[in-house]
Formats: structure tokens, C-alpha cells, sequence
């Protein structure tokens, strides 16, 4: 029988990757890639303020968690309404105290050819540029105080390979995208001293309501094409590439972009 020497385990790593007990903030928790890490943050002990326009899919999501033992407060928030933002925002901090991680997931992605109906093309035009860029910025000044506290904020931005590149006729989602990381970029250099990191996540094909529409077959005949792995990504599989830059670990890791699309972008087409 070995003999217990009375010597501890040894731990090897310096730096931690527990979120247990922070407090997260989550936009367009609801559904798809927001809905995958609010479920993955409280598997990973975090208490987690989820903001959706849609109450009904956050409210069941809040249920879901407090069914598992885990923290949650679901908040109805159309997050490109500044006011709302930060009531929304308070209503998390009364409940969990300061924020520790944010996340600007929320998203929209509305088609629009630049020579279509005037009308038309500019309300798609400001509507996604709200919701996409403009309301990351609603977040983070709502949050800032909060997270420059101690030196351990993290932020996250969800962008899009349509950051990197283009397709025709999304014009508005295009350049919103590209913009989301233009703003990660330039906060990370402004905030970088403060303790707040700031990095943005590129996912590629995904698995979310924003895809679901497209036909299944048209999916599969596209990511034997343009995808090495050879099929569209879950929202789960994202959501780690989020996780690890909300680590204490990761506290070097600032104005990163990180693309999760199966290697589409890397690939000569």
C-alpha cells in the first residue's frame, strides 16, 4: 500500500480558468450562439444576466437554469435602446453585484441590395448597424465602471467572417461586422491598461436561427464546398472559443479575432 507522505498536489499552473461566482452579462441570450455559452457560463459556476428582445425564449431559459441549481436573471432588452440597456444592466448588478464578463452576441443580419427601394434599404441599413455595432458600444460604457474595477474585465464581441470578407447583397451586416472588430481592436488599445480586456470572436457557418431558413441541402452542398470539416458548426462550439477569452488566464489575450468556421476562411477557394 502506498504511503500518504503528508506532501500536497502539486499545482503546475500559475494563472486561473475558474469563472466561478463572476458575473456575466450575455446578449441575444435567447437563442443560437448566446443561448449555447449562458448555458455553458453556468456549467462553469458564473451567474449570468441573460438580454434578449425575446422574453418568452430568456424567461424559459432563466426557468431551465434555476431547474439545474444555477443563477440567472433574464431581462426583456432591446439592446440598441440606451436606456434600457442600462436598466437592464442595473436590474444584473442588484442581483449579483458588479459585472465581471460581458458578451455582445446580439445580432441581426437583414438583406438588402445597395440599389434597392430607398426606404427600404436605409431602415435595414440603420437597424443592423444598431444592433450590431452601435449597441456594443451601450453595453460596455454601461458596464466599464464595473469591469475596470480590479483589473480582470473581460469583453467579448461577436462579429462574423463577414468581418473578413463579403458577400453580396448584406451590405449593412458586412460592414456592421467589419466595424465590430475595428471597435475591438481600438478598445483593447484604450482599455488594455485598465485591466479590460477586449477580443472578438469571427464565427463562420453556424447552426443558429439566422441560418435556419437556409435549406439543409443547400448547408451540406456549402460546407463540403467552402468548409475543410465539411459541415456547418454548432452554437456550442463557439461559445468555447468565447470561454476562453473570459478566463483570468486569459489576461494577455487582448484585440485578438478569432475565427471559428472550420477552417473556410483559411481554404483557397
Amino acid at each position: 500500500m502506498a504511503q500518504n507522505t503528508g506532501q500536497k498536489t502539486r499545482t503546475l499552473g500559475t494563472f486561473s480558468r475558474s469563472i466561478a461566482g463572476k458575473t456575466a452579462i450575455v446578449t441575444g441570450a435567447g437563442s443560437g450562439m448566446g443561448l449555447a455559452l449562458s448555458r455553458l457560463l453556468i456549467d462553469q459556476g458564473a451567474r449570468v444576466g441573460l438580454l434578449d428582445v425575446a422574453a418568452d425564449a430568456i424567461d424559459e431559459l432563466s426557468a431551465e437554469i434555476a431547474a439545474a441549481g444555477g443563477e440567472a436573471v433574464a431581462i426583456a432588452t432591446d439592446v440598441s435602446d440606451q436606456a434600457a440597456v442600462e436598466r437592464a444592466i442595473n436590474e444584473v448588478r442588484d442581483a449579483f453585484g458588479p459585472i465581471d464578463l460581458l458578451v455582445n452576441n446580439a445580432g441581426v443580419s437583414m438583406a438588402g441590395p445597395i440599389d434597392s427601394n430607398d426606404d427600404d434599404y436605409y431602415a435595414a441599413w440603420a437597424r443592423t448597424v444598431e444592433i450590431n455595432l452601435t449597441a456594443h458600444t451601450l453595453t460596455i460604457r454601461a458596464c466599464l465602471e464595473d469591469l475596470a474595477r480590479n483589473g480582470e474585465g473581460r469583453i467579448v464581441n461577436v462579429a462574423s467572417t463577414e468581418g473578413l470578407g463579403a458577400t453580396p447583397g448584406i451590405s449593412a451586416y458586412t460592414a456592421s461586422k467589419h466595424g465590430v472588430i475595428g471597435l475591438t481592436k481600438s478598445l483593447a488599445v484604450e482599455l488594455g491598461r485598465r485591466g479590460v480586456t477586449v477580443n472578438c470572436v469571427c464565427p463562420g457557418p453556424i447552426r443558429t436561427g439566422m441560418t435556419a431558413e437556409i435549406p439543409d441541402e443547400h448547408k451540406d452542398k456549402f460546407a463540403r464546398r467552402r468548409v475543410p470539416v465539411g459541415r456547418y458548426g454548432d452554437p456550442e462550439e463557439v461559445a468555447h472559443g468565447m470561454l476562453n477569452f473570459l478566463l483570468p488566464a486569459s489576461s494577455y489575450m487582448n484585440g485578438a479575432v478569432l475565427v471559428v468556421d472550420g477552417g473556410m476562411m483559411a481554404q483557397n477557394v
